[in-house]
């Protein structure tokens, strides 16, 4: 009489599945670990007077940008008073690109403005002005 359970005929059947299913990622492959890219912004500098609905380029050094950055596209912010605010001024562009132009929104305040430069971290510009729309 031959004797079989669950554990006879299931088990071992499940075991090779589960095998297959995750062989994939168990085989070691080379791969390059990631840095933090943090360029510094380049415009606009200490300053500077924006105006709103005009378009102005940022700007950022990428002459030092490791082999492989953990997070290759930014998007910019606008920083008003040290508070960095919902504006979305740019997104989706390659941060290598190391530019692109932005559309000034409309403000109320000459306040303290800086823009953030979001890829691996948040870099700030220096502090400018941007003037609104006169009514």
């Amino acid at each position: 009489m031959k004797f079989s359970n669950v554990f006879t005929t299931v088990l071992p059947l499940l075991s090779v599945t589960l095998l297959g299913a995750f062989a994939p990622f168990a085989v070691a492959s080379p791969t390059a670990s990631k840095d933090v890219f943090v360029p510094p912004v380049t415009s606009p500098v200490e300053g500077a007077v924006w105006k709103s609905g005009e378009t102005q380029l940022v700007t950022w050094d990428t002459s030092n940008a490791p082999v492989n950055i953990t997070n290759s596209i930014g998007f910019i912010l606008l920083r008003s008073n040290g508070i960095v605010t919902p504006v979305v001024l740019a997104d989706n562009f390659p941060i290598l690109r190391g530019q692109v132009e932005v559309t000034v929104p409309l403000v109320l305040t000459r306040d303290d403005f800086s823009i953030v430069l979001f890829g691996d971290s948040g870099n700030f510009s220096p502090n400018f002005t941007i003037e609104g729309l006169t009514i």
